[in-house]
């Protein structure tokens, strides 16, 4: 009975201990201190608040303009665009640029043996030739009709001998006329090719021999830019309907951008348009709608809006993927805190509202519509918050260290 009691007392005297245990809990599986209250505030002294330059800004109802975000490229400016022919049938004979190479207006793009240009002044030689005989023969003729005109005064002659002789300087003057307009004729077409009247008089002299050097076209620089299509090379032979080139001045270019259907009536054409691409993050490149298309893509329900971009500096590259905001049309009243003051955190976007002088609570915040410069905040924020703008980034990096070091 003594042992049977001993046994009761044992269980019962375990039981109470294995209760107090699990009441108390055991040391090393405690509930860690809530730091909460830590993690969601940041202390930042007076002095540092200067030191970033920390501005806050009060929460409260203002105008909130919708903006319409679409994706575009960067494309040339069709009236920047230059594409250089062969002004006609020749063979190449020295390239002195390629491609990628930026150009100057008039400057010297290929060198090529001109046969049509070539065979222009042999024509112009051989009439040039032809015009001086006949002119030679009109002054014959002349001769002969003042010798006539002396000896018909006289009565030497017979009148129908002197009416002989004038027909006779008649038509040696008029083939020279047409011979004279055939050379003009020929001469034009020549201008065309670039030589100017210095030049063609003197073909056929010294300078140029057999003429041969004469065919021997320049071709020019149109236009300042980039050649971005180059299709020659040297010993080819080239027609006038082959491009030899493509020169592209980027000073302006354009940003071409797809809008959805739904968007088209919040957009104001000759408006302006923001644009931001991914090798300048956080750089904000300004320009202007100039056109927008009257009829939608069948297949994505989008038309094409064109904006202009000034691109001076050239970092704007042909092709870059843009990200274009346009303001849209009208605006709403809402709750709205600065864009500058937004940051994020995970998946949370987040604020820091001043909570005292010193000490700055983080909030996380649903937000709607965005303008230029201010967001709709729908939950996260009161009217009245003092939200921090300028020197947001600076606390959320604070913050993270604090974080980091907590699971530390």
């Amino acid at each position: 009975m003594n042992r049977r009691n001993l046994m009761i007392g044992g269980l019962l005297l375990f039981g109470f201990v294995l209760a107090f245990i699990l009441m108390r809990g055991k040391p090393e599986t405690a509930p860690k201190e809530d730091k909460t209250a830590h993690t969601n505030a940041v202390e930042l002294g007076e002095g540092a608040q200067r030191n970033i330059d920390l501005e806050l800004v009060e929460a409260k109802e203002r105008g909130i303009r919708r903006v319409v975000k679409a994706t575009g490229i960067v494309s040339p400016d069709q009236a920047r665009v230059a594409h250089v022919f062969p002004l006609a049938r020749g063979i190449v004979e020295q390239v002195a640029v390629k491609l990628g190479d930026r150009v100057r207006q008039g400057q010297p793009l290929v060198t090529y043996d001109n046969i049509e240009l070539g065979q222009l002044i042999g024509e112009y030689l051989s009439m040039r030739g032809e015009q001086e005989r006949l002119r030679a023969q009109q002054e014959v003729t002349r001769k002969s009709l003042d010798r006539a005109r002396s000896l018909i005064e006289v009565e030497a002659i017979a009148p129908r001998e002197f009416e002989l002789r004038q027909a006779e300087y008649d038509q040696a003057k008029a083939a020279v006329e047409s011979r004279k307009a055939d050379v003009a004729r020929i001469e034009e077409q020549i201008h065309r090719f670039g030589l100017s009247d210095t030049d063609i008089g003197k073909l056929g002299g010294s300078e140029h021999g057999t003429h041969r050097t004469a065919s021997h076209n320049v071709l020019r620089a149109p236009r300042d830019g980039v050649i971005t299509a180059f299709e020659i090379s040297q010993g080819e032979l080239v027609d006038r309907e082959k491009e030899l080139f493509t020169i592209v001045d980027s000073s302006t270019v354009w940003v071409l951008a797809d809008v959805y259907e739904k968007d088209l009536g919040q957009v104001k054409a000759r408006g302006e348009c923001r644009v931001t691409v991914a090798a300048y993050p956080g750089e904000v490149f300004s320009g202007q709608i100039t056109y927008m298309s009257d009829f939608l893509d069948p297949n994505s329900r989008t038309a094409k809006l064109r904006c202009v971009m000034p691109n001076q500096d050239g970092r704007l590259k042909l092709e870059m993927f843009a990200a274009v905001e346009i303001p849209a049309l009208g605006e709403r009243t809402a709750v709205a805190a600065p864009v500058a003051a937004l940051q994020t955190i995970g998946e949370e976007t987040i604020v820091f509202v001043q909570r005292d002088a010193t000490h700055f609570e983080k909030r996380v915040v649903t937000i709607g519509e965005r303008g230029e410069e201010w967001v709709e905040v729908r939950a996260g924020l009161q009217k009245g918050d003092k939200v921090v703008a300028k020197g947001s980034f600076h606390l959320k990096s604070i913050l993270q260290r604090e974080l980091i070091g907590g699971e530390e």
